[in-house]
């Protein structure tokens, strides 16, 4: 049997990948990437030529099984996606599930993914917090913020440049204006910048100012005394 790796890539900055992360990438068989392209630049950059397959959200149901047949014969496979750890927004869950079915040991290494440093650098509470990544573009959009209106939790959402005003028109609506907000946009590159304040706050910003890079949402949770508070009014 061979051994599948979820390697994590920069997210920006390319120093932020680990000299394990490079050992691996050179030792493997084959690496499963995102994009190619994307891809063959960076290992370009770090002077690494192995064998490389296109594996992502539209091709991985039908490459999956391929995949675990070379691992069960004793290839060595890396995964990687354009920027962060492999499965978090990106490809990496299947592969790695259908490996555990086949009794492949699976490795993630530790390393960069973007919602960790917006989240402890936002000021916002970090002991608690859930991750929702991108929301529904359109069926379900409204559905799933719904249901984390009571939500007590810090909250991370990824999003689009040209989505973030209307992501932020939709949390003030839902959450309400004067919730605590943390908008982090190109992290660990050298445009990287985090807008704090409300909702109301950092509408208004991206409303005067064109939203630029790839965007990362950190929404304080609802407060348990306003909640209490509510639950009282509600329950005479």
């Amino acid at each position: 049997m061979g051994t599948l790796y979820l390697v994590p890539t920069p997210v920006g900055n390319l120093e932020d990948i680990t000299a394990r992360a490079l050992r691996i990438l050179r030792e493997a068989d084959l690496i499963l990437a995102e994009d190619t392209r994307t891809s063959g630049n960076l290992l370009k950059h770090f002077d690494i030529h192995n064998a490389m397959l296109s594996y992502h959200k539209f091709n991985e149901h039908q490459t999956v099984a391929s995949v675990v047949e070379r691992l069960r014969g004793g290839a060595v496979v890396a995964v990687i996606s354009d920027a962060g750890t492999p499965g978090i927004s990106d490809p990496g869950f299947l592969v790695a599930r259908e490996a555990i079915r086949a009794g492949i040991e699976v490795v993630t290494l530790p390393g960069a993914t973007a919602f960790v440093p917006a989240l402890v650098s936002s000021g916002l509470p970090c002991d608690r917090f859930c991750f929702e990544g991108f929301l529904p573009q359109k069926k379900g959009r409204q559905t799933r913020l719904e249901a984390l209106r009571d939500e007590t939790r810090t909250m991370i959402f990824y999003e689009s440049p040209h989505r973030v005003v209307r992501a932020l028109m939709q949390f003030a609506e839902v959450f309400g204006p004067d919730r605590p907000v943390s908008v982090c946009r190109e992290i660990s590159k050298i445009h990287e910048e985090s807008v704090r304040g409300t909702l109301a706050e950092a509408l208004a910003h991206f409303q005067e100012n064109e939203p630029r890079g790839e965007f990362v949402i950190v929404v304080g949770g609802k407060e348990e005394n306003r909640k209490s508070e509510q639950n009282t009014k509600d329950n005479p």
